[in-house]
């Protein structure tokens, strides 16, 4: 069983941490060569703090995907990293930042078969998450390759600012509506591809 559940970071350090800051450096660092800092075979930052809340995806007891949310009254990589960046776009102070979205591949393909689509399945996470806490919305921070996983699916999305971290780098500045229509339209691929029951994909936690 694929379990999805969000825990507080002190939750995290007493569970999951060293193996979710293990599958993050293995993600961000090896694999998609992002220059983050990493410390004895892992990837954490300022923003892994008692601020941000963690989902995590485990099937059968295993961390497979995950992602971070951050108040966007707190420090954050949307105001704080990327400010030069993105400061002249409006944010309102009650909203929420998701950062370090990953699903290991390996152990996904090991666990699931290569088709399962754990990526959609943590896209409704964070949705079903967004809408337990009463947030109509999520704004993060992604790259071109993921930005269009994101319209794939169909979730509609609105980019926000567009930005240069080189002359072949572009990252843009993401709005993700979380209210009912996105949140059947996400579901509704599961629902007809897997036969999942309509009442169990729109839950928190998620159990599929």
């Amino acid at each position: 069983m694929l379990e999805l559940f969000d825990v507080s970071y002190d939750e995290l350090k007493v569970t999951h941490s060293n193996e979710l800051y293990r599958l993050r450096k293995k993600t961000f660092s090896d694999r998609l060569g992002w220059d983050v800092v990493c410390n004895v075979d892992m990837e954490f930052d300022e923003f892994d703090n008692p601020d941000s809340r963690y989902i995590l995806g485990l099937y059968n007891g295993q961390l497979i995907c995950s992602v971070r949310f951050t108040g966007l009254e707190q420090p954050n990589m949307i105001t704080h990293t990327f400010r030069a960046c993105f400061d002249t776009v409006p944010l309102p102070l009650d909203g929420i930042e998701s950062s370090r979205f990953f699903v290991d591949k390996d152990r996904t393909r090991q666990l699931l078969g290569g088709r399962y689509p754990v990526s959609q399945v943590l896209f409704l996470a964070m949705i079903n998450w967004a809408r337990h806490n009463e947030r109509n919305g999520i704004h993060t921070i992604v790259s071109r390759p993921m930005l269009t996983i994101l319209k794939r699916t169909g979730w509609q999305i609105k980019t926000l600012k567009e930005a240069f971290l080189s002359e072949r780098e572009r990252i843009y500045l993401v709005f993700l509506p979380t209210e009912a229509e996105d949140q059947d339209q996400m579901a509704s691929g599961l629902i007809s591809e897997y036969g999942y029951p309509a009442e169990s994909v729109i839950t928190w936690p998620l159990s599929l």
